[in-house]
């Protein structure tokens, strides 16, 4: 439905983090019509940003939030470039702490509007083939239940049991607060793709450190460091790693170190944030830009 004229592909992320919004005046498919006006003049820093809200998930039929429909991997990656984006992030509600719970739509209306908004609501998802059938029809949650309502209340004690999530939420908005660059404003970012599974953004900053953000989606990738002039160093100086999604402590596997010469190996599944620091001696059998995937 309407999600078809997306394509969740490397350069719609980096689009969206410059402009906002994808659509800008484009012909939509789904609706057959053009979509969007112009945002070029307006800064990153105006736009709310978000991964999931609560029409996203409650129009899922089953109510799932984002954690149950992927891996705990590429959750954290797009964490972090949804929380170190320019725009103003918002949480949907125990999104911090991967809650449990699924979010269903509910309503409490009087019987007869309570009827047709629940034969409403079932047409409306028809919309989506996987709802349409008559099988998936029969358990869709009915909005007028109060089970429908206790089943989407949060349990708050999953902040401590999901301590993990929880952490990388702190510390990624902390790192937005206190950075210099990734909390500058005005925020001037640039990006591109790297591969079909992994794009870059790079945070400029007025004193010449800038950062840059790798998000990777697929398998380990060796970056040497590629023939994209976004991901040159500072002029005598070398990227170091400055935080990493597959820190321990996030429930990551800890991953590569980034402060080597030539060759970075940047983790499946994984986000990266790098900063500039001293420059080491780069032989010359290093002196080749590619881009490939690593075996394995």
């Amino acid at each position: 439905a309407y999600y078809s004229d997306y394509r969740g592909r490397p350069r719609e992320f980096v689009a969206a983090a410059k402009y906002g919004f994808l659509y800008q005046g484009q012909r939509y498919q789904w609706q057959r019509k053009a979509r969007g006006t112009p945002t070029f003049d307006l800064p990153a820093e105006c736009f709310v940003v978000f991964l999931q809200n609560h029409d996203q998930i409650a129009n899922s039929g089953t109510g799932e939030r984002c954690h149950a429909l992927t891996s705990p991997g590429r959750l954290r990656a797009m964490t972090a470039y949804f929380l170190l984006m320019p725009g103003i992030p918002m949480l949907f509600q125990g999104q911090e702490f991967g809650a449990s719970s699924p979010f269903f739509y509910f309503a409490d209306h009087e019987i007869e509007l309570s009827r047709d908004v629940r034969e409403g609501r079932r047409r409306s998802l028809a919309q989506f083939p996987s709802l349409a059938t008559s099988e998936m029809r029969v358990e869709l949650a009915d909005p007028g239940d109060i089970d429908t309502f206790r089943r989407s209340v949060l349990d708050l004690g999953e902040r401590q049991r999901h301590a993990s999530i929880y952490a990388l939420h702190r510390d990624l908005l902390e790192l937005r607060r206190t950075d210099p660059v990734l909390g500058q404003r005005p925020c001037r970012i640039d990006g591109a793709a790297l591969t079909d599974e992994a794009w870059m953004l790079r945070f400029f900053s007025q004193s010449g450190a800038d950062r840059l953000l790798i998000v990777n989606l697929g398998r380990d990738l060796l970056l040497g460091p590629a023939p994209e002039p976004l991901l040159a160093p500072i002029e005598g100086q070398a990227w170091r790693l400055l935080w990493s999604s597959e820190a321990p402590l996030y429930g990551g596997s800890g991953g590569p170190a980034q402060d080597v010469v030539g060759d970075w190996l940047i983790s499946g599944q994984s986000a990266t944030v790098l900063t500039p620091g001293p420059s080491v001696t780069i032989p010359e059998a290093k002196n080749v830009f590619h881009l490939r995937e690593a075996n394995g």
